[in-house]
């Protein structure tokens, strides 16, 4: 009787990581514990300052998730009951729910298929007088085109609040302009680009704590000073139990900060390390049949590799590989309009990704002998599985 599979390479192996740094996240560990301080303490202040440093802005918020950012990042941006935020139709359910949560109502646009990305071409048409703001998302760790959706915001008076839970410490070209600034930056990062950035640190991204983690950045002032306010009820900092408005329950514990404060120090040699393994599958890829590489785009860090497949070939493939022990994964098998039974505005190329595309295992030490192997798969799969001409 057959049983399951052995999955031999999964989608993401963080022991690599983690053997690497055992010693300091031991260490690290033992020094919040000893301190004493659990809960907005002094390694959740060094964190916010960090990585405020790393990333190019002024102020860093350490929250519970990457969700909890969208969500008080609308609210600190003043977004209420029936305003309506333009996003992308291919994204996770958090990008869409955080709107919802905000009162606001999503209004859904389509992505640009080479990128996977919102289409600036498609938002400029969906904006009405109670549009207030704009979610790019930076899907799979490619940044969006956000000097184009700025200029959009700018030009109709629009919040941009940036979901980059799949892209901590990826860059834009050189040239890009900052926020309310006409000096062009060299190659800024995502984040400090727009009004506010919602980042998510959960264990798979590219920056990830061991448990539930994320961050809102800000160069502005009052939405910084808001924002810490909902993470902790509302209340006043330094003034307890003085709430001013009605907040949350978000707050980053000292644990996941200073396992943040030592992988930050990592990051940027591990994304580099992912771009390498998708040149690399990039190369094995290029002469197989019926397989679509994502398209290489500058400052994409590959927190995911994305292939597109056709839609009927697709299921096959992956259940081949799962049973050659191989697991992969399908980001999204739904767009947001269809998951959310409305349809605002009218999205193929999402429709046609949520079909198509399916996400093949990649991490910082994968190796090129793992990937030959999954590519040697998918050739073998699609022989099986590609409808015959």
């Amino acid at each position: 009787m057959g049983g399951r599979p052995n999955i031999e390479i999964p989608l993401l192996n963080l022991h690599g990581e983690i053997n690497e740094l055992w010693d300091e996240i031991n260490a690290a560990i033992q020094r919040v514990l000893r301190s004493g301080h659990f809960v907005l303490g002094p390694e959740v202040e060094a964190f916010e300052q960090e990585v405020a440093n790393f990333l190019g802005v002024q102020f860093a918020i350490g929250l519970n998730s990457g969700t909890d950012a969208l969500t008080i990042g609308l609210k600190s941006l003043g977004i209420s009951e029936g305003d309506e935020v333009i996003t992308t139709a291919f994204s996770f359910f958090a990008t869409a729910e955080a709107i919802i949560h905000a009162g606001a109502i999503p209004v859904f646009v389509d992505i640009d298929p080479e990128t996977f990305n919102i289409d600036p071409e498609c938002i400029e048409q969906e904006i009405t007088s109670r549009t207030r703001a704009i979610i790019p998302v930076h899907l799979y760790g490619n940044p969006a085109p956000i000097n184009k959706i700025s200029s959009l915001a700018q030009k109709y008076n629009l919040s941009v609040l940036e979901d980059a839970a799949q892209a901590f410490g990826a860059k834009h070209e050189k040239g890009s302009l900052t926020h309310n600034s006409k000096q062009p930056s060299t190659e800024p990062r995502v984040g400090s680009l727009s009004q506010a950035t919602a980042f998510s640190f959960y264990p798979t991204k590219t920056l990830g704590a061991y448990g539930d983690g994320g961050l809102l950045t800000t160069n502005d002032p009052e939405t910084a000073k808001k924002a810490r306010m909902l993470r902790n009820h509302g209340e006043l900092q330094n003034r307890q139990y003085t709430h001013n408005i009605v907040g949350y329950n978000s707050r980053l514990d000292e644990l996941q900060a200073a396992i943040l404060r030592l992988k930050l120090n990592h990051v940027d040699n591990w994304n580099g390390l992912r771009q390498n393994a998708a040149t690399c599958y990039r190369n094995l890829l290029e002469n197989v049949s019926g397989v679509r590489s994502p398209t290489h785009f500058y400052g994409h860090i590959y927190h995911q590799f994305s292939i597109m497949l056709p839609p009927d070939a697709r299921e096959g493939v992956a259940s081949y590989l799962y049973d050659h022990g191989i697991s992969t994964k399908i980001y999204y098998p739904k767009s947001l309009p269809a998951l959310y039974g409305v349809r605002k505005t009218y999205t193929p190329e999402s429709d046609n990704a949520s079909k198509s595309v399916l996400s093949i295992p990649i991490w910082p030490g994968i190796s090129p002998g793992s990937q030959a192997r999954i590519v040697d798969t998918i050739r073998s799969a699609l022989e099986c599985h590609l409808p015959d001409d």
